[in-house]
């Protein structure tokens, strides 16, 4: 692939719920009308992991620790770009209210096995994957 990269970060937020661990979900409005974990382009000059937490808290309201790294994913877009989006686990610890707009039409906490059903892409499934393997992660 030749032209530019689109550098991305995203987190998988997580808290404990009255069933086990929930994850927070996001469905972007149409045309794309598809349900994704929270991620975003980086700002000129950011690092990911900076931008991982500064794109959930804009797109859900979500505030948390930031955990380990989880991944990097990369795939081809619609639109023929090459994306790059390196992961992180995300505690959730507050949160300053969500509010639908153009990029994201609803959030949703969910179980682990409910999201791994309802999240639209195959790469996201794979990074949900990655998380539910370090299982001390998801322990209260």
């Amino acid at each position: 692939m030749t032209g530019p990269v689109v550098r991305a970060a995203g987190c998988v937020v997580w808290r404990p719920g009255p069933e086990g661990v929930e994850v927070l979900v996001v469905r972007r409005p149409p045309p794309h009308d598809d349900w994704s974990l929270p991620k975003g382009k980086l700002d000129p000059g950011e690092r990911h992991r900076d931008a991982a937490v500064r794109e959930v808290r804009e797109e859900t309201g979500a505030r948390g620790e930031l955990g380990p790294k989880l991944t990097e994913v990369r795939y081809v877009t619609a639109a023929g770009e090459d994306k790059r989006v390196r992961w992180w686990a995300l505690r959730w610890t507050a949160d300053d209210g969500f509010e639908p707009g153009d990029e994201i039409a609803e959030r949703r906490w969910v179980g682990i096995a409910t999201a791994h059903d309802l999240l639209t892409w195959d790469t996201d499934r794979h990074v949900l994957d990655l998380f539910t393997r370090m299982s001390t992660l998801a322990r209260p």
